[in-house]
């Protein structure tokens, strides 16, 4: 004990070799502890990555899907962590919080805003990229299926067509459930919370649990509630809908030129309250001095069918027979996801576009259609811009039927649908960076007559800072600092989540940037940070003498 005391002493006056023997003393302690909490022990130093690793970098911008966080600068976790099977993710729980870090738990990395894996704190990150496994169950008493929260999408649909031509699912899987998760039939089926029957979950005390394990209110909480506020989401069970055998796809596009405002105009009306075999997606882009509309649609059915239904209701579209194409449900996600292949093994690809662009995304509700002259006014400002896009998603259909408080995702009736601010760039640099930050925002805060109000509701899935944080450092965790999003994103439910994330995680272990809080973790640590982390550090390296 007495030699433990006479190098803590040195090392404090030795700041860089302190740091170096302290960053080994948490990587062998945790390595340690993970050894002793798992069964079998073999093979567990294969799923830790610690940043002298080799493969640490590799492994980390694996799932960076905004480039806009893979940089030197970017806050890095002390260890990630892979695991492969369920007892890998609890003892990972377990012993993260044993050594006082932050855990990060990534599923597909897809987070907007890059908060499941980096932190300004020191933190390990949970990468579940392994855990893919995808069990499809189709006969006379099942349709339905188990999915982990490493699965991909495309590995979702995949899977399913091998079983059936029949099924579908209406979209959203691993982190995208957390928040909701929607898709192409939406307006026919709903979110893909609404189709989730059961959930595996590792609590705060390192207890797997099934949907009658943890209780209707957890199971409720990670239906859209953000998953990683509560736990570890292992898999979700999904219940699989039908599809025709043929469905049919189509694009219009117009300039302003081409009458794109009365299209826009009439969208607003038309989309949200046609058919709900329909869904109808638009986008808005600057083009030079000029605004593209382009509608992407899917269509539950024959192509006759809906070039004369929307005949009818949409005569401003003019969809034609040669706009659409025919084809399985399966290949139409190839049609959405723009792969230009017929071959459904494609969906299977994991691997990250090498040419993927640093980007921000925003989000409104919009509740009264926007006027034709609102909208002349909104062309004026994306050509001022030059980069944001706009991407409508229609709601109406069974999205109005099911209740505000069904799930914590709340955006139900009411609401004709969903704007997507979107800004993407390849340019480096702080300066280009704060240049499209600003053009986003700048467009947003145009945008403010024409959306929701009290509160301007955001949709969790594209996740925004900009709306709200909770502070990561200083010991300040508190409810009224997340209330400023968590209305906007939950609105009324957002006080049922925080009256679960306290009965199940008291202590505040899970939480990020915008996590739901506790009501009592306003009294956060005790202790100023660096003296916390030096009785961390401290406490690792006694364990190792021990």
């Amino acid at each position: 004990m007495a030699n433990l005391i006479f190098w803590v002493f040195i090392l404090l006056f030795n700041f860089p070799s302190f740091t170096k023997v302290a960053a080994i003393a948490i990587d062998d302690s945790f390595l340690y502890c993970l050894e002793n909490n798992t069964n079998p022990q073999d093979h567990i130093s294969n799923l830790v990555y610690y940043q002298t690793n080799a493969s640490y970098t590799p492994i980390l911008r694996d799932y960076m899907r905004n480039a806009r966080f893979n940089t030197s600068t970017t806050p890095k976790p002390h260890i990630i962590i892979t695991p492969k099977q369920i007892t890998h993710v609890q003892a990972t729980v377990l012993c993260t919080k044993k050594l006082g870090y932050q855990l990060k738990i990534r599923s597909g990395g897809h987070d907007f805003e890059g908060i499941s894996y980096i932190s300004d704190i020191p933190f390990f990150l949970l990468d579940m990229f392994n855990l893919r496994s995808i069990q499809v169950e189709i006969n006379n008493e099942s349709q339905s299926a188990w999915v982990q929260a490493g699965a991909t999408l495309g590995e979702l649909y995949y899977a399913i067509s091998l079983k059936s031509k029949l099924h579908g699912f209406p979209a959203g899987v691993g982190g995208h459930i957390s928040g909701g998760g929607y898709g192409n039939m939406l307006r026919k089926y709903g979110l893909s919370v609404d189709n989730v029957v059961d959930a595996q979950i590792v609590d705060v005390n390192g207890k797997l649990m099934n949907r009658e394990q943890m209780g209707e209110d957890l199971f409720w909480a990670i239906r859209g509630g953000g998953g990683a506020s509560f736990g570890v989401v292992i898999s979700y069970k999904i219940k699989l809908v039908p599809v025709p055998e043929i469905v049919t796809v189509f694009r219009v596009e117009k300039t302003l030129e081409q009458n794109a405002t009365d299209m826009v105009y009439e969208w607003q009306l038309v989309a949200p309250k046609t058919d709900p075999e329909v869904f109808m997606r638009m986008v808005l882009q600057p083009v030079m001095s000029n605004v593209r509309a382009s509608i992407m649609g899917l269509y539950l059915g024959n192509a006759d069918s809906v070039v004369s239904l929307l005949g009818n209701e949409f005569p401003q579209l003019g969809l034609k027979m040669e706009n659409c194409i025919q084809l399985s449900w399966i290949q139409s996600g190839l049609w959405w996801a723009s792969l230009d292949t017929n071959d459904i093994s494609a969906m299977l690809d994991r691997k990250l576009d090498t040419s993927a662009k640093m980007g921000k995304r925003k989000s409104d509700y919009v509740q009264t259609p926007i006027p034709k002259k609102g909208l002349k006014l909104i062309w004026k400002k994306m050509i001022e811009l030059g980069k944001t896009e706009l991407v409508f998603n229609p709601y109406g259909g069974r999205m109005s039927e099911i209740g505000e408080t069904d799930a914590p995702f709340p955006h139900r009736a009411g609401n004709l649908f969903k704007i997507q601010y979107s800004v993407n760039w390849k340019e480096e640099g702080k300066e280009a960076e704060n240049n499209y930050l600003s053009q986003i925002r700048k467009l947003h805060s145009f945008m403010s007559p024409y959306v929701s109000n009290n509160p301007r509701s955001a949709y969790l899935s594209y996740r925004d800072l900009d709306i709200g944080v909770m502070s990561m450092s200083g010991g300040k965790h508190s409810y009224e600092e997340a209330t400023v999003y968590g209305i906007k994103y939950f609105k009324a439910n957002f006080d049922r989540l925080v009256k679960v994330k306290t009965q199940v995680d008291p202590n505040n272990f899970f939480k990020n940037e915008q996590s739901i809080p506790t009501y009592t973790s306003a009294d956060a640590a005790a202790y100023p940070r660096c003296f916390s982390l030096l009785l961390q550090l401290v406490a690792a390296v006694g364990a190792l003498a021990a």
